[in-house]
C-alpha cells in the first residue's frame, strides 16, 4: 500500500507519557499514521523470516543444549535487505487511478514495515508445543501417528487461542500497567536501527554499541558451541572431590544443587527462563528466593531425610524408576491397544520419582492457586471496574490514545476464528480418535480451562515477564476423568495450555504493534498467516529429522556424544507416562505414593493472602507489595529440563541488570540495556548456525575432557545402601 511517508510525525507532550518508568525511557510517544504498512518487501520477508526461523528452531530443539533462535535475529538480519529492495524494487504504480492502486516500493524502509516482519518472525520464532506429542508417540512410545492428524492437531492448538485473545485485549493491552517488559527489548532494538543518534562524547551510539556486542558474542560462542562446552557449567566443586558423590550431587550445575557451579555461556542464561535483561528486578527477585527455598531448604531436607525413599533414586532428575532405583520399563505395562496393561504394572509394581521431581509437581500445583488468589485479591478491583468501564470512554496513555485513530479488529473476526477451529477440532478428535484418544467433551473442558486462566495468567505476564502455566492442571484433571490413555492426556495438555498461551503471545505482539503504533488489522493479518506458515514448518521439519537421525531421543542407542538426546520431549513423555499412562491417582491419589502433594495446592491459595494481609497491616511497607507469590512459587517451573547452573546465572545477571545498573547507572541503562540483550542472542544464534553448517552436520566433534559438559558423573547416583545402579558405587 502506497503512502505520502513525509509527513511529519505526531507528538504527544511528555506529561501524557506512561506511568511504568522503563516504558516511558524506552518506548516512543510519536507516530506518522501515513507510512507505509503491507508492503511487498514485508511479505517477502516477512515470510522467509517465518520459515527460516520455524525450521531452524524445530531443528535445533531436539538438541542436549538447545538453541532458541529470537525474533531479534531476524528483526537484525532484514534491516539491510529491507534498504536493498527499497533501493532496487521497481517503483512503478499499478493499477494507477483505481481503488486497487499500489506500489511494489512505495519508498525507504521503514519501521512499521520492519515491525510486522519481526510479528511474522516471532511466529516462527515461538516454539510449536503440539510437536511433543510427535515425539512422544513415535520416538518413545514407537506408535503410530499419521502426518494428517498431526498437521490438524498442531494447527488448532496454535490458532485455538487467537480466538478469545481479543477478548482480553481492554484487559491486557490498552492498560498502561499491562506493560509486558519483554516487548521493550525489541522497541529499543526497533529505535536503535532506525532513529538517526548523534554519538555521546567519549562514547559509541546505540547501534555502534549493538554490532560490537553482536560481533563478540558471535565470536565467543565457538568456544561454549563446540571448543569448550564444559563452559556451559563450570562445576569446580566437583573436580575438587571427583570420587564424593555427596560432593557431587552438591556441586554438580546440571544434576546437582549447583552450588559454585558457573555458565560462561549466554545459551545457559537465556534458554529456559528468557533474557534476564528484560525481566524487572521485583520479578528477578522473587524468582531468585523461590528457586533459593526449593534448591536449596525444601530438596534438601526431603531428599536427606529420605522422605520417600529419596535416596534410592538421583537428587535431581526426570527419570521413573521402580522402588530399588532402576530405569522404569514403559513399555512392559502398555497393551496393544495403548492402554496402560493393569496385570502388567502391578507385577513391575509402582512408579517412583526423584526428589526434586516430585516437588517439583507439588510447586505447579501451588503456583496455579497461588494465581488465581493473586489476581482476586491484588486485581480484582481494575479487573471488576474495566468490565464496568466495557463500554464507556476510559483514561488513555499516550500510546492508547495514539492507536485510536486505527481502525481496530472487529470483536466477530476473533468469533468467527474460535468457532472455525474449535470445529476443526472436533473433527480432528472424532475422525482420527484411534490415534488420538480425546474425546469431544476433553476439548471443550480444555478450552474452558484455558479461556478461565487466560486473564489471571495474562496479568502476571504482562507485569512480571513471567507466566505459570497450565500444563501441570491439565494433566492432573484428565488424568483423573480419563485414566490409562497417554495420548488423550498429552492432547488434553496442550489444547488447554498451549491455547493459553498462545492467547497471551498473540496479546504480547498486540502490545507491540500497540507501542510501535501499527494498524490492528495488519498486526492481525501478520499474526494468523505467520502462525498458519509456522505450523507447517515445524511439522515438516519435526518428521524430516524423525525420517533421517538414526535413534532420534534414544539415549540407549544413540552414542555417547550425541547431541540429539531431546531432553525438553523426555520431560513431556515422562509426564505423559505419569498422568496419562499410569494416572495420578496411582501417584498422587489415594493408590499412589505421593498424596501429601496435594497440600500444595492449598499452600498455594493461602500465601497470596499472607502477603495482602502484610500489606494492609503495614501499608507504608512498600517492599511486601512486591512479593508476587505465583512468580515465587512457580519459580522453578522449568525445571527440569533446566538445571540449577541455568537459574544461578540468570539470577546474577539480572541482579546486575535490574538492580545494580537500573538504579546507579540509569541513563546507560536506558541506552543500552534491551540492545544489549538482543545483540548477545542474535551473536549466538549465528554462530550456532554456522557451526552445525561447517562442523555438526559433518559430525566433527573435538575428544578431550573439556567436550564435557559438567564433568560430575556421579551427581546422579543413589546413595542408600545397596542399591545397585550402573556406573555408581554401592553403599
Amino acid at each position: 500500500m502506497a503512502g505520502n511517508t513525509t509527513s511529519p510525525a505526531v507528538e504527544s507532550p511528555e506529561s501524557e507519557n506512561s506511568s511504568i518508568k522503563q516504558v516511558a525511557l524506552t518506548v516512543p510517544t510519536t507516530d506518522d499514521p501515513n507510512q507505509p504498512v503491507l508492503t511487498f518487501r514485508m511479505w517477502v520477508l516477512g515470510i522467509v523470516s517465518c520459515v527460516l526461523l520455524s525450521f531452524l528452531n524445530q531443528f535445533f530443539w531436539y538438541r542436549t543444549e538447545p538453541i532458541s533462535i529470537t525474533g531479534l535475529s531476524a528483526q537484525i538480519a532484514v534491516v539491510p535487505l529491507g534498504h536493498l529492495m527499497a533501493s532496487t524494487v521497481t517503483k512503478r504504480v499499478f493499477f494507477k487511478g483505481t481503488r486497487w492502486e499500489f506500489s511494489m516500493n512505495p519508498g525507504p524502509f521503514n519501521v512499521k514495515e520492519h515491525v510486522l516482519i519481526t510479528i511474522f518472525a516471532n511466529a516462527g520464532a515461538g516454539t510449536v508445543y503440539a510437536t511433543h506429542i510427535l515425539s512422544a508417540v513415535k520416538l518413545f512410545y514407537k506408535r503410530k501417528l499419521t502426518f494428517i492428524p498431526a498437521l490438524l492437531v498442531i494447527l488448532t492448538t496454535q490458532m485455538l487461542g487467537f480466538g478469545w485473545a481479543g477478548l482480553f485485549r481492554r484487559y491486557l493491552v490498552e492498560p498502561a500497567e499491562m506493560w509486558w517488559p519483554n516487548n521493550l527489548v525489541q522497541v529499543s532494538l526497533f529505535r536503535a536501527l532506525h532513529e538517526k543518534e548523534k554519538r555521546p562524547k567519549g562514547g559509541v551510539t546505540r547501534t555502534q554499541f549493538f554490532l560490537m556486542v553482536l560481533v563478540c558474542s558471535f565470536a565467543y560462542y565457538v568456544f561454549p558451541g563446540y571448543l569448550f562446552p564444559m563452559l556451559t557449567s563450570l562445576s569446580w566443586v566437583c573436580w575438587i572431590f571427583p570420587k564424593s558423590i555427596l560432593a557431587q550431587q552438591l556441586g554438580s550445575g546440571l544434576e546437582g544443587l549447583g552450588i559454585g557451579a558457573i555458565g560462561l555461556d549466554w545459551s545457559t542464561v537465556s534458554s529456559y527462563l528468557g533474557s534476564p535483561l528484560a525481566s524487572p528486578w521485583f520479578a528477578t527477585a522473587n524468582i531468585a528466593v523461590g528457586f533459593a527455598i526449593l534448591m536449596y531448604v525444601i530438596t534438601p531436607i526431603s531428599y536427606w531425610f529420605d522422605f520417600y525413599q529419596a535416596k534410592t533414586f538421583p537428587l535431581f532428575s526426570s527419570g521413573l524408576f521402580t522402588r530399588t532405583g532402576q530405569k522404569y520399563n514403559i513399555s512392559s505395562i502398555i497393551n496393544d491397544k495403548f492402554h496402560i496393561d493393569m496385570n502388567a504394572y502391578e507385577h513391575n509394581g509402582p512408579l517412583h520419582l526423584s526428589t526434586f521431581f516430585a516437588i517439583s509437581y507439588g510447586a505447579g500445583f501451588a503456583a496455579l492457586t497461588a494465581t488465581v488468589v493473586h489476581v482476586l485479591v491484588f486485581h480484582g478491583r481494575e479487573i471488576w471496574q474495566l468490565s464496568r468501564s466495557a463500554l464507556k470512554e476510559s483514561k488513555m496513555d499516550v500510546h492508547t490514545r495514539l492507536m485510536r485513530r486505527y481502525k481496530q479488529v472487529p470483536q466477530w473476526w476473533f468469533i468467527c476464528v474460535l468457532v472455525v477451529i474449535i470445529a476443526t477440532t472436533f473433527f480432528a478428535c472424532g475422525y482420527y480418535n484411534d490415534q488420538l484418544q480425546l474425546p469431544w467433551w476433553g476439548v471443550l473442558l480444555a478450552c474452558f480451562l484455558a479461556i478461565l486462566f487466560t486473564l489471571p495468567i495474562g496479568i502476571i505476564a504482562a507485569t512480571t515477564n513471567q507466566s505459570p502455566g497450565l500444563n501441570i492442571i491439565t494433566e492432573y484433571i484428565m488424568g483423573y476423568l480419563y485414566p490409562g490413555r497417554p495420548v488423550a492426556n498429552i492432547c488434553f495438555k496442550v489444547y488447554g495450555y498451549i491455547s493459553m498461551t498462545q492467547a497471551l503471545t498473540f496479546i504480547s505482539d498486540f502490545k507491540l504493534g500497540h507501542y510501535m503504533k501499527i494498524p490492528p488489522r495488519a498486526m492481525f493479518m501478520a499474526q494468523m498467516i505467520g502462525t498458519l506458515i509456522a505450523g507447517f514448518v515445524y511439522l515438516a521439519t519435526a518428521w524430516w529429522l524423525m525420517k533421517t537421525i538414526p535413534n532420534l531421543c534414544d539415549t540407549n542407542l544413540l552414542p555417547d556424544n550425541s547431541p540429539w538426546t531431546c531432553p525438553m520431549d523426555r520431560v513431556f513423555y515422562d509426564a505423559s507416562v505419569i498422568w496419562g499412562l499410569i494416572g495420578p491417582r496411582r501417584i498422587f491419589g489415594d493408590l499412589g505414593t505421593y498424596p501429601a502433594v496435594n497440600w500444595f495446592f492449598l499452600g498455594g491459595a493461602v500465601a497470596p493472602l499472607l502477603v495482602w494481609a502484610a500489606h494492609k497491616v503495614f501499608p507504608n511497607q512498600k517492599w511486601i507489595r512486591l512479593i508476587n507469590m505465583p512468580i515465587l512459587i512457580g519459580a522453578t517451573g522449568m525445571m527440569p529440563p533446566a538445571t540449577a547452573v541455568n537459574f544461578t546465572v540468570w539470577i546474577i545477571i539480572g541482579f546486575l541488570s535490574g538492580f545494580v545498573i537500573y538504579r546507579y547507572r540509569q541513563g546507560w541503562w536506558q541506552r543500552h540495556n534491551y540492545v544489549l540483550s538482543g545483540a548477545l542472542d542474535a551473536g549466538l544464534a549465528f554462530m550456532g548456525v554456522l557451526l552445525f553448517l561447517c562442523l555438526g552436520s559433518k559430525n566433527i566433534s573435538i575428544d578431550w575432557w573439556g567436550a564435557s559438559p559438567d564433568g560430575c558423573p556421579l551427581a546422579s547416583c543413589p546413595t542408600a545402601k545397596g542399591v545397585v545402579v550402573d556406573h555408581c558405587p554401592v553403599f
